[in-house]
């Protein structure tokens, strides 16, 4: 009597290790074959234009500042030519649970696209250090051949002209990746300045440069079949319902070879011209067992086994398969992107509790994110009483207290302000040095003496709302308390 449980070690064990590792812990390197076809090509242009916008983002600029720039070191950000101040991190918060979000109900109907589609890693690997690999190298056995080959000139200037080449990317990548940290004229006097005036730049230009040549020349499908969290979060997000790169088992088994009808060499043409016609039904799928969407495959998985965390859905076994269909006459899409109850029940229906679940929050999210955005001054004013001072009891009649201010200015003007308050009669404001002035996309500070007549003075503690006026225009308020003698 067979065990059930030795039967679902047969079935799924594969899932119980990774196609790149061997039962002994050690590294199998991946070759896979250069693909070809639709899919790869659109993935292509895809690629094309979101490398044209990673690489030339840095270099737009507006009003003299980057269109986007993420100085977490200076605490400086620009999205698209808004600034953002430190005081609205509370926007980046609800905006990075927004995009989590998304990626979770994109996830939830889509599977993984993200990762073969436009993710950085992928697009990287298989469309940049890859390709350079496949002109350099040669193909998947090509490159197997090299590597075995003993150490000549040819392979000599194969393997270090293919690295130099992956280094000098590197260094390009790492160069842009810190110009949206620190921007790119800074980049670019880390450059032509000498070192020891920017050494600290040219340290983390070295770490970044040494971390993508890591990643992309050693590291490759390791980053996400083992480091990556989002390929073992797809696990708890796939359904029945979500698409995904999908071999339709249902159209497919039992795979095997196809085998080319015999002549019985003892047959006449009699025997054949009198012998009734018999037609015999395949016994087989659609699957000829050729392994080439093996192959293909990135990340060294069988897609034929079921959805997998290691696949990444870059649609090359697709491409593969439907080459072989189109050649032995068959329909395409034994693989194509399909649920497993489009593969089972013909027909699979995206809207679900889950997707409704996960739309009402990402509707909500954008809508607070949309009401906090429209809601946001241009000019944010802190007030604060100076620390260790108490009120002053003037001779003037009048009670005063020193305060420190800051106005953080949101935008390119630099205006003059003025503060006023209609909370007491008689409030004045005496600045001590310059009058406040706001400085573009920065925090300008002074400090200023409030004084309201004694008579006007209510108690120990009196609430202020300071109205910060650039001329007739209203563009801030600001709370603050006001002591008094007491009475």
């Amino acid at each position: 009597m067979n065990n059930p449980f030795d039967e679902y070690i047969e079935e799924e064990g594969y899932r119980d290790s990774i196609a790149t590792v061997d039962s002994s812990g050690k590294r199998i390197w991946i070759y896979p074959k250069k693909p070809k076809g639709r899919f790869y090509d659109y993935r292509k242009y895809v690629s094309y234009v979101l490398l044209l916008i990673l690489f030339g983002l840095p270099f737009i600029k507006m009003n003299g500042k980057p269109f986007v720039l993420l100085n977490v070191l200076e605490t400086e950000f620009i999205l698209f030519g808004v600034y953002f101040a430190p005081q609205d991190f509370h926007l980046f918060v609800i905006a990075m649970l927004i995009f989590m979000v998304f990626i979770v109900l994109f996830t939830v109907i889509y599977g993984r696209l993200f990762c073969g589609w436009v993710c950085p890693q992928t697009i990287f690997m298989e469309m940049v250090f890859r390709r350079i690999e496949y002109w350099i190298e040669g193909d998947a056995n090509a490159q197997r051949r090299l590597d075995k080959a003993p150490w000549t000139t040819d392979k000599y200037i194969k393997k270090v002209g293919k690295q130099l080449i992956f280094i000098l990317i590197s260094v390009f990548i790492a160069h842009t990746f810190l110009s949206y940290i620190i921007g790119v004229d800074e980049v670019t006097k880390i450059i032509m300045d000498p070192i020891e005036e920017h050494w600290q730049g040219f340290i983390a230009m070295i770490i970044f440069t040494a971390m993508f040549y890591g990643v992309f020349s050693v590291m490759r499908e390791q980053v996400c079949t083992t480091i990556c969290p989002y390929g073992r979060l797809q696990g708890v997000l796939l359904d029945e319902n979500s698409l995904a790169v999908a071999y339709d088992f249902e159209r497919g088994e039992p795979r095997g070879k196809l085998k080319r009808a015999k002549k019985n060499k003892q047959s006449t043409s009699a025997n054949l011209q009198t012998a009734p016609k018999v037609s015999i039904e395949p016994v087989l799928g659609d699957c000829v067992d050729c392994n080439l969407c093996v192959k293909v495959c990135p990340t060294g998985i069988d897609i034929r086994n079921g959805t997998q965390l290691e696949c990444v859905n870059c649609t090359a076994c697709m491409d593969a398969c439907d080459e072989v269909m189109v050649k032995i006459d068959k329909p395409e899409g034994l693989i194509r992107i399909d649920s497993y109850n489009g593969i089972v029940n013909k027909h699979h229906k995206l809207w679900n509790s889950r997707v409704a679940a996960y739309s009402l929050v990402l509707v909500a999210l954008l809508g607070l994110e949309s009401f906090l955005f429209m809601n946001r001054s241009s000019v944010e004013t802190l007030f604060l009483r100076t620390p260790g001072m108490l009120y002053q009891d003037n001779d003037d009649g009048y009670i005063s207290n020193l305060y420190n201010y800051q106005l953080i200015n949101k935008t390119d003007l630099e205006t003059e302000v003025t503060f006023e308050c209609d909370d007491v009669p008689g409030i004045l404001f005496e600045y001590i040095g310059q009058p406040p002035k706001t400085i573009k996309n920065q925090v300008s500070e002074g400090a200023v003496f409030i004084k309201i007549p004694k008579e006007g003075v209510k108690g120990r503690k009196n609430d202020l709302t300071i109205r910060v006026m650039v001329g007739d225009e209203l563009i801030d308020e600001a709370e603050t308390t006001f002591l008094g003698p007491g009475k």
